[in-house]
């Protein structure tokens, strides 16, 4: 009878996912929650909020320059601004949700914030017709500036949109990894697959948005333009409240937040600097009872487990796993420094490639010219095209050949799409000569607005590569920075992987700055110059990939010396 009992017993206890629950708090069932019947809802909601981001920010630029009436530079500094700050808040938004809210949550509300921005940012760009209407005057776009109201609101509305984005982003793609269990072997093979299915889907909507949205704007109008992306959010909010019944919520370990937690080994082990009596004791029980490898490194923070003196009997100041998840944490942040070359590099192909663009030849047939900001199409649909190949051919002969079960490190992965990043910006560097020399033949160098007799196609080879580089940087980073921190900070683990993006881009605006002042000053031509065809973008395209390739080295430095946390073992 105990026998039977016990064989009842097992294939519930083999069904129930350990340390998640269901939407109703029961424990979560393997067969009926989770995996790819979950994972799907939650891609096709990043896809839409990628459709959407990208309807705004690939061409932001032309609407700052052609309706708002500001300047290049001024434009090119709002657009730099906006997209840091946008890839930076995701460390707000992960602190909300990983300490207070969740990630289910957390994308509801921002999600919310995020259609509000969307509508407001439409009610600005419809703003001059409604008030041309209202007062009758036909001749309002050439005799009137835009409206100060027209600036208040679109400027607020776009930086709610990067709240929005803020909440969103980070939870997202943590919440979709979330229905993978690390622990099956199965699930964890998925778990990997997972995040380039996810690039794909992404790359998918954003595709579709630098062609369809940013030809809506440049020929139609720019208030249909930014009123598609709203609605397609609010469809994606829809999907994803579809799907409520079979996701799986991870549960917290116990009700202190993450943050306090780890927090208080690095204020704990400051304050127990200079006590060393016990730290044997401490090196001794630590190798005890050792969650995973990385244990060695940063034995300082080992100080957090002395006991104050004002403590008696058992009591010490931080938990053996309070120590060594905030050992995790630190780990990260080498590989996090050493891939900011590679989030300044992909601020360019949003900037000074579309100018690139914008100055060749466009025409395709008779009296047709494709948007400049549609060739950022390019970079996604090379990612749809490599990502099967990647996942189905690549994978499977590195699996065979090293025998593991993503078929190659995640850092690995990395890497390759870092030395991508170098070729890539030789190929941008060796175009723009060429552009140049071609302007320079035809007598074009003070002929800004002349159309330089070079097809825009020579720029393909420069998207194509950084979008096989994102194939493997972009997923390899994604995976890493999820994979290697505390579950309970995943949602700011994929966070500082996005802020990879946005220190980038303030660091790649910083270092324009610096150039535009060190080499326009005295009456010399900058390499910036608004004259393109006088401008050096080459000289500039030159230094990136040498920072890239020193970049690269120093990630190799950190790389081969990081050990990985043994869930990936």
């Amino acid at each position: 009878m105990a026998n039977m009992l016990q064989s009842l017993e097992s294939p519930l206890l083999e069904d129930t996912v350990d340390g998640s629950v269901d939407h109703q708090g029961y424990p979560s069932k393997r067969s009926i929650s989770g995996g790819w019947r979950s994972a799907i809802f939650i891609i096709g909601v990043e896809v839409a909020e990628r459709f959407a981001y990208c309807g705004i920010g690939s061409n932001l630029i032309n609407y700052l320059t052609g309706p708002l009436g500001q300047s290049t530079a001024m434009a090119a500094a709002n657009v730099n601004t906006w997209a840091g700050t946008a890839t930076l808040l995701p460390l707000l938004g992960a602190f909300v949700a990983d300490s207070y809210l969740g990630r289910y949550r957390t994308i509801v509300l921002a999600s919310l914030l995020y259609i509000l921005g969307l509508s407001l940012l439409t009610l600005s760009a419809m703003l001059p017709s409604l008030i041309a209407f209202q007062s009758q005057n036909v001749d309002y776009f050439t005799s009137y500036s835009p409206p100060q109201l027209q600036i208040v609101l679109f400027f607020f509305s776009l930086y709610l949109v990067a709240v929005g984005q803020g909440g969103h982003k980070p939870c997202t793609q943590a919440f979709g990894a979330d229905q993978f269990d690390g622990q099956n072997l199965e699930e964890c093979k998925a778990k990997s697959s997972f995040f380039n299915w996810w690039l794909f889907g992404v790359s998918t909507g954003t595709s579709v948005t630098y062609v369809i949205v940013s030809y809506i704007e440049e020929n139609f109008n720019w208030g249909l333009g930014f009123g598609i992306p709203c609605i397609v959010m609010v469809a994606a909010l829809l999907v994803f409240l579809l799907g409520t019944r079979t996701y799986r919520f991870t549960i917290k370990r116990n009700g202190k937040s993450p943050f306090v937690r780890i927090g208080k080994v690095f204020v704990e082990a400051a304050r127990n600097w200079r006590t060393t009596p016990s730290l044997k004791a401490i090196q001794e029980r630590t190798q005890e009872n050792l969650p995973h490898h990385g244990s060695h490194n940063f034995n300082f923070l080992n100080k957090a487990l002395l006991v104050p003196a004002c403590l008696k009997g058992d009591g010490k100041a931080c938990s053996i796993t309070d120590v060594e998840e905030a050992k995790a944490v630190l780990s990260l942040f080498p590989i996090w420094a050493t891939s900011l070359v590679y989030g300044i590099v992909t601020a360019q192909s949003s900037t000074f490639f579309t100018k690139q663009g914008i100055t060749m030849d466009r025409s395709i047939g008779s009296g047709f010219r494709i948007p400049a900001a549609s060739l950022l199409s390019f970079i996604p649909i090379t990612i749809i095209l490599f990502i099967p190949i990647y996942d189905c051919i690549f994978v499977r002969i590195a699996r065979a050949l090293t025998g593991k079960p993503s078929g190659i490190t995640m850092l690995q992965r990395s890497g390759i799409g870092f030395l991508l990043c170098v070729v890539s910006m030789v190929t941008a560097a060796i175009v723009e000569m060429k552009r140049l020399k071609t302007a320079k033949e035809y007598g074009l160098v003070d002929m800004p607005n002349v159309t330089v007799p070079m097809r825009v196609w020579w720029l393909i080879p420069q998207y194509i590569l950084l979008g096989i580089a994102d194939v493997f940087a972009m997923v390899g980073l994604q995976e890493f920075f999820y994979d290697q921190i505390p579950n309970e900070l995943r949602s700011v683990g994929l966070s500082l992987y996005l802020s990879i993006y946005g220190v980038g881009s303030f660091l790649s605006g910083f270092l324009i700055s610096i150039i535009e002042e060190t080499t326009g000053g005295d009456g010399k031509t900058s390499w910036f110059n608004n004259n393109l065809n006088r401008a050096h973008i080459d000289n500039f395209y030159w230094l990136l990939a040498g920072l890239s390739a020193v970049e690269l080295a120093a990630f190799l430095y950190f790389a081969k010396s990081y050990v990985y946390n043994v869930r990936t073992s």
